[in-house]
């Protein structure tokens, strides 16, 4: 059975990469600070052990980034009980912010009663970021609501994107589904490729422009058309891929601009099945998902690891 701090026993766990010899050598990362706020990832959508295997890699991938580092999951629709020694499977976020608190006051008073002079502590006990790769309210409101009924000193961040890395992550999935060309460079042809992009994301039309700016930058990498649609507004969909047709466009794919556990079982294949699209993956445990939740808690906190930056795919 997995914790809040990390995945079952016997799953694989990323562990930091050893330092390359010689002078063109990688920086090596920048470790957590003794004492540092717990990364809690906001886990949305139904708890399940694939949204949980997700969510321990996203995790897994930050602790390979920044070693040291105290990673927890909690879950938007997570159980409620927990004590200091027992937690559920499937923790909620609400609990997992409370358990950080206790665990932390309790530290303060184990060194009291060993006589050390301990001041009280002024910085948050967490920083909570949301699994999400774009801005959904509904969603955004309960993650808040479950920081401030945990009543724990918790930041919240904002969502992953739009970021490069977002961009290349789309572009993976699709040439892993065969939609798109790995790397334009090498011009590489895929019979089946795409010459038109729907990106799928849900939250409304705020998230339609927040995914709108990372389809620019998909456009520009792939050199097709890319245009956002909600998978979340009936009709939506199909309309943006007529949209795309009537300008020119034959061969379409619908790309989620999605990580996963957000997503209501089946509502992705249904609208590709009505617009009439091919579909790739959603975006999933990409490497880039840990990096950005991994930059959010570092940039609230002023750690400064190495920054992520989009790169090439080959």
């Amino acid at each position: 059975m997995s914790s809040s701090t990390g995945p079952a026993s016997g799953l694989p766990v990323r562990m930091p990469r050893p330092r390359q010899p010689g002078r063109h050598r990688r920086p090596e990362p920048v470790a957590a600070p003794e004492g540092a706020p717990a990364l809690v990832l906001a886990v949305p959508g139904a708890p399940s052990t694939t949204t949980r295997s997700l969510a321990e890699e996203v995790v897994s991938i930050a602790r390979s980034e920044l070693p040291g580092l105290d990673a927890r999951i909690g879950y938007v629709d997570g159980e409620e009980d927990a004590t200091v020694t027992s937690f559920p499977e499937f923790p909620s976020l609400q609990s997992v912010l409370a358990h950080a608190s206790a665990e932390r006051a309790a530290r303060v008073e184990r060194a009291r009663a060993a006589g050390a002079e301990v001041a009280e502590p002024d910085g948050p006990v967490a920083v909570v970021v949301p699994l999400l790769a774009g801005p959904d309210s509904a969603l955004m409101r309960r993650i808040r609501q479950a920081v401030v009924e945990s009543r724990a000193a918790a930041e919240l961040t904002d969502v992953l994107g739009p970021h490069p890395l977002l961009a290349e992550a789309l572009h993976v999935r699709l040439s892993e589904a065969g939609l798109a060309r790995a790397d334009r460079a090498r011009l590489f042809t895929v019979a089946t490729a795409a010459d038109g992009i729907v990106l799928a994301t849900v939250g409304g039309e705020e998230a339609v422009q927040a995914a709108g700016i990372t389809g620019m930058l998909l456009a520009a990498r792939l050199a097709v058309p890319v245009m956002a649609a909600a998978l979340d507004q009936e009709g939506s969909i199909a309309a943006i891929a007529e949209q795309l047709r009537g300008s020119g466009s034959a061969q379409l794919a619908l790309a989620p601009y999605l990580i996963g556990p957000e997503l209501d079982p089946g509502l992705l294949d249904v609208a590709a099945k009505d617009a009439g699209c091919s579909v790739a993956e959603p975006l999933g445990p990409y490497p880039a998902i840990g990096k950005l939740a991994l930059s959010k808690y570092t940039t609230t906190l002023g750690i400064t690891p190495q920054q992520p930056s989009g790169t090439p795919v080959h």
